[in-house]
């Protein structure tokens, strides 16, 4: 597959957490040099608005808060420096307000400059000698962006039961994991030590085409190194763990929500406050590892005014600047007003601990919860087979008679940029194809034969094609065949109100596909004949 095949950037909004390779740069006075191409030529021109020198005025605050000696301390702490100030992270990543992501790179000894300059700070989950596990939840409202930051209370109530779920599962399995309070959600994170069982283990199970090892295997800036291939492995078998937590929080949690939870930002239908959602983000895992990074806790927080879409500019003006921070001897109640207080969080960074706790011995029972689950039999059922090669597109999956998909699906596969952005719509597609007997890794390759072709996209940067439709299409199948979706939401009305139907009458009932799906289901005849037709209820013999 040609070398462009395999830039893909996330399917959702770009997010801090997401990476592009860019040439590398050097520390120090390169990164002051950068910064002041951004704000301090703009702040000395003659003639300034007055939303020039708001921004400055936000730099500067942001620069006296990094000269606190303990926020320093935590921040190098988190990124695992050493007494030899050498750190475990890769890399680090940096923006201000003005820079959307992609981020650039850097050494993480460029780490004074950057807190010189006043960025948002982000590490790398790439780690040099073992696993960074990153479980994260988050509320989204595709009507009202701004709604966690207007509503923070209401907001984060909500997402409390989930959070309660997530601390209660972790502790049964004795992971100690470090909890950090970000804008729009929580985040909980632990190690893997690289000598450990379970790390060995991860990177057995780890699976992915081979387009991904390859990607992963080039040299990548800042440091200009290859991810071992046992790492690479070993991140492939940790998302595949992460999607089986995610299956736990779901089921346990979703009865005590007001609001959907669901796997990643998928499109709900609407409430009073607007089709607004608790995401189990565990998207990272759909990515090469090199490609990722997580904010470090006690970076200033800048999403609002790197994404401002959706937001009110009054809003935005009268926001008060916003922290990641650890909720270490504190709840969320607390937590929410002290990342919003510098001098609260600048307390806490004297007494509250960042460093990443080594939790292989709890990732270990959870593995062993996974080993003998329904989504690992579907796992292992799902890599039995390949994706067909870029070759034999023509005579495989470009033959696929759209005249028999549903419209909402045959316009993602005609339309795919940027329907097959959206979760929701790959959902959509796995449904429905599910129904027609396909197996779900031919469905991945469906979507990957959309991705690799030229639909002007504009988006796809760093991320190899086959293993984001392999990530997607497998947590939908897997949250199916477990048991866990029982397509509910799988009908006209629904699709219509969750956004992704505008047609007023196509001539196809959705729930004949439901129908479909669910008798394969429980006949145990997923990718079976009849193919490319539904399977009736009177066909199960």
């Amino acid at each position: 597959m040609p070398r462009a095949q395999h830039r893909l950037s996330t399917l959702n909004q770009p997010s801090a957490s997401s990476i592009v390779s860019q040439p590398t740069r050097n520390c120090g006075d390169d990164v002051s040099q950068h910064l002041r191409s951004k704000t301090q030529v703009a702040a000395s021109q003659a003639e300034m608005t007055e939303e020039t020198l708001a921004t400055v005025t936000a730099i500067e605050e942001r620069q006296r808060y990094y000269r606190d000696l303990d926020v320093r301390a935590r921040i190098r702490e988190f990124i695992g420096t050493t007494a030899f100030d050498a750190a475990s992270c890769e890399f680090l990543a940096a923006s201000d307000e003005n820079a959307a992501p992609p981020f650039m790179p850097y050494s993480p000894r460029a780490l004074n400059s950057l807190l010189d300059a006043g960025f948002e700070i982000s590490r790398s989950l790439w780690e040099r000698d073992g696993l960074i596990a990153d479980f994260d939840i988050e509320y989204v409202n595709f009507d009202n962006p701004a709604e966690t930051f207007v509503d923070p209370e209401r907001v984060f109530g909500i997402l409390a039961p989930v959070e309660e779920t997530i601390s209660s599962l972790l502790q049964q399995y004795g992971i100690e994991a470090l909890h950090i309070l970000s804008g729009r959600g929580h985040h909980f994170i632990w190690r893997i030590e690289q000598d450990s069982a379970v790390f060995r283990t991860l990177s057995e199970i780890g699976h992915g085409p081979s387009s991904l090892w390859t990607i992963e295997r080039e040299l990548h800036p800042p440091n200009g190194r290859a991810v071992p291939i046992k790492l690479a492995r070993g991140f492939a078998g940790l998302g595949l763990l992460m999607e089986f937590l995610a299956h736990r929080v779901k089921r346990i949690a979703s009865p005590l929500t007001k609001i959907p939870v669901e796997l990643t930002a998928v499109e709900v239908g609407p409430s009073a406050h607007g089709r607004e959602m608790i995401s189990i983000d565990v998207s990272e895992y759909g990515d090469p590892l090199y490609s990722r990074a997580i904010r470090v806790p006690f970076s200033v927080y800048l999403k609002p005014w790197q994404q401002p879409w959706g937001f009110d500019a009054d809003v935005l003006a009268d926001m008060q600047p916003l922290f990641v921070i650890p909720l270490q001897g504190i709840d969320w109640r607390d937590g929410i007003s002290t990342m919003r207080n510098r001098h609260l969080v600048m307390d806490l960074a004297a007494r509250a601990p960042t460093k990443i706790p080594d939790a292989s011995y709890g990732t270990g029972k959870l593995l062993m919860g996974y080993w003998y689950s329904k989504l690992a039999e579907l796992h292992a059922f799902f890599y039995s087979q390949e994706q067909h090669p870029a070759e034999r597109w023509p005579e495989t999956y470009d033959r696929l008679a759209l005249e028999i998909l549903p419209a909402c699906v045959r316009v993602a596969l005609e339309q795919p940029n940027d329907l097959l952005l959206r979760p929701a719509c790959i959902r959509q597609l796995v449904r429905v194809m599910l129904a027609f007997g396909w197996h779900p890794r031919h469905i991945a390759g469906l979507i990957c034969s959309k991705y690799c072709r030229d639909f002007n996209w504009t988006q796809f940067v760093n991320v190899d094609p086959a293993t984001r439709a392999d990530f997607y299409t497998r947590m939908f199948a897997g949250l199916f065949a477990a048991g866990i979706d029982d397509l509910v939401d799988f009908n006209c009305v629904s699709a219509q109100e969750q956004g992704m139907c505008t047609f007023s009458n196509c001539g196809f009932n959705l729930l004949n596909f439901k129908n479909s799906a669910l008798e394969r289901r429980a006949h145990d005849k997923l990718a079976h004949r009849p193919f490319n037709r539904l399977l009736l209820s009177s066909e199960h013999s």
